[in-house]
């Protein structure tokens, strides 16, 4: 009688069992990329990233290709470049330069873009691999700012993952009023609770008053972020893209891609020195 009262509990207890819920699910994503990134900056690791301008016509404009080598520091990453080439068209004719940020003719707003998005979106300081946080919620105060939505159970490349969806709750511009931009959807890993790909799209809507006044527009704003896993709990961002189209000041106009891939992932070897005073 004992045994089978014991199956009568655990089967009441597993029917009570609460399901997965969209906000469950990216609270436990959101435990993991807190740990993870701290485990990310014990890693050593190649990032290559290619930006490329093209035309309205399709004919490129602007390409620059970086290589760095990724450390770890205290408080982040320090990122040494180790190779870059670059090339414009001219009249169409190409033209390579060996310096990052270099101008033709001295006026180059592919220049100057192709630096700025360099910046902010491989090098953010608040993040431990470079990746622009905001553009993902995945960590607990950015989840803060949108609604989740659980859309099913899928298979990705073999794995078993939970497909979510998410909106910003105040889609806009303005950092100040605690609203964001971006919408898209996450896939997470339903064994270990860890993103394996995301996509994102522009929620917000350039105002029209600026459209209007300045001629300036953003469409097609778009990025995708791959992760793959190395070690158990040890998640890395291996691959991330993205694509704009946009005109500015009526004059200009580009499209515009982006690509990192980071590789080579190696155990930071961390020597310690001890000295002695002289007696």
């Amino acid at each position: 009688m004992t045994a089978w009262l014991s199956l009568l509990f655990f089967a009441q207890a597993a029917g009570q069992a609460k399901p997965e819920t969209a906000d469950s699910i990216m609270a436990r994503v959101a435990e993991n990329q807190e740990r993870a990134q701290e485990m990310r900056t014990a890693f050593v690791y190649h990032q290559t990233v290619m930006i490329r301008f093209k035309r309205t016509n399709g004919k490129l404009a602007r390409e620059e290709y970086h290589e760095f080598t990724v450390t770890p520091t205290p408080k982040g990453v320090k990122k040494q470049q180790t190779l870059f080439r670059g090339k414009y068209v001219d009249h169409g004719k190409e033209v390579a330069f060996d310096t990052p940020g270099y101008e033709h003719k001295g006026v180059d707003l592919d220049a100057d873009i192709a630096h700025d998005l360099l910046n902010s979106l491989t090098n953010d300081a608040k993040s431990r691999d470079g990746v622009e946080e905001d553009l993902f919620p995945l960590r607990p105060q950015q989840q803060k700012k949108y609604n989740f939505r659980l859309e099913g159970i899928d298979e990705y490349r073999g794995t078993s993952v939970y497909r979510v969806t998410f909106v910003p709750k105040h889609p806009s511009l303005d950092d100040d009023n605690d609203g964001d931009v971006w919408a898209g959807e996450v896939l997470v890993d339903r064994t270990e609770y860890q993103p394996v790909l995301i996509t994102t799209h522009m929620a917000a809507k350039i105002p029209m008053l600026v459209k209007t006044l300045l001629g300036t527009n953003v469409q097609q704003v778009g990025f995708k972020l791959t992760y793959k896993k190395f070690d158990e709990g040890l998640w890395f961002p291996v691959t991330y893209g993205g694509e704009l189209k946009f005109r500015g000041l009526f004059f200009y106009a580009r499209r515009v891609g982006i690509s990192l891939q980071n590789s080579g992932f190696k155990r930071a070897v961390i020597e310690s020195k001890v000295n002695f005073a002289e007696k």
